[in-house]
């Protein structure tokens, strides 16, 4: 494990099987809300509620590494306790193998949305919880119950969805021809005619979907929208990642480049 203070956070970098240790899983689970997962690492934001639980995580923090590299632990723990504002991020300092973690979807109609891991796995579950906490009606060990009943909470399950990497989890999302259908179902009774024209707006909609814009909306929200996330996913912010995390964000631009597109034609 090394520990790295910097102006801005505290950096821990270390292996997989130290998040898993007990008192470290304690402090991240009691975070699980207000992390950001990242491929290879957690960012975990200071609550203001959880002021002792960081404490004596910091505390525990600060006696392990001492042990380790035998020096003072008061004078560690001062140091660390002076970054009380800071973020911590907590990063693999090696990136293993990918662990395959198989999701299933399932829509009960346009509204409810079931999520449903093969087996349970605490990272990923509160990865889910964390994105999509406003929107869950309930949930266990390895599955949630998401209200998805209006555009907003389309939009966070898409792009929740369209994040298939955290830690060295790579999520494979699984589900049946319906899944769509239900989910839009809104537009069952519309007439598009040929099938060319049915397929071409449910495409539409879709990308209404990834601008995180509203079934037609005016264009300009569509294009304030474009302009916001373009920002957000473009390749350049984010050159010193790794290769999938680049691929990701490219993926992301060029879809939202091709979304916008088709909405300005079609508008």
């Amino acid at each position: 494990m090394k520990i790295v203070l910097r102006n801005n956070l505290i950096l821990i970098t270390t292996e997989f099987d130290m998040l898993n240790s007990k008192w470290m899983r304690e402090f991240l689970n009691h975070h699980s809300r207000g992390m950001l997962f990242l491929p290879k690492a957690v960012l975990v934001f200071r609550n203001e509620t959880l002021r002792e639980v960081r404490e004596e995580f910091l505390n525990q923090l600060s006696q392990y590494h001492a042990a380790k590299y035998d020096f003072s632990h008061e004078f560690f723990l001062r140091s660390m306790l002076k970054y009380g504002t800071q973020p911590i991020k907590i990063e693999l300092n090696t990136l293993q193998e990918a662990e395959y973690v198989d999701i299933n979807l399932y829509a009960y109609d346009r509204d409810t949305v079931l999520i449903s891991l093969e087996r349970p796995n605490s990272w990923v579950i509160n990865y889910l919880r964390s994105q999509l906490e406003v929107y869950i009606e309930r949930g266990t060990d390895d599955s949630l119950v998401v209200d998805v009943s209006d555009y907003k909470a389309k939009a966070r399950l898409e792009r929740t969805l369209n994040k298939c990497h955290i830690l060295h989890y790579q999520i494979k999302y699984t589900y049946d021809n319906h899944f769509m259908s239900k989910l839009y179902s809104d537009f069952a009774n519309f007439s598009f005619g040929d099938l060319c024209k049915e397929q071409e707006e449910e495409e539409n909609i879709r990308f209404y979907t990834v601008l995180e814009c509203p079934i037609g909306a005016s264009q300009d929200a569509l294009k304030k929208s474009y302009k916001k996330l373009v920002k957000v996913y473009h390749p350049d912010k984010i050159i010193h990642e790794t290769p999938h995390v680049i691929k990701r964000y490219t993926q992301k631009f060029q879809l939202l480049q091709e979304a916008y597109t088709a909405l300005r034609v079609v508008s």
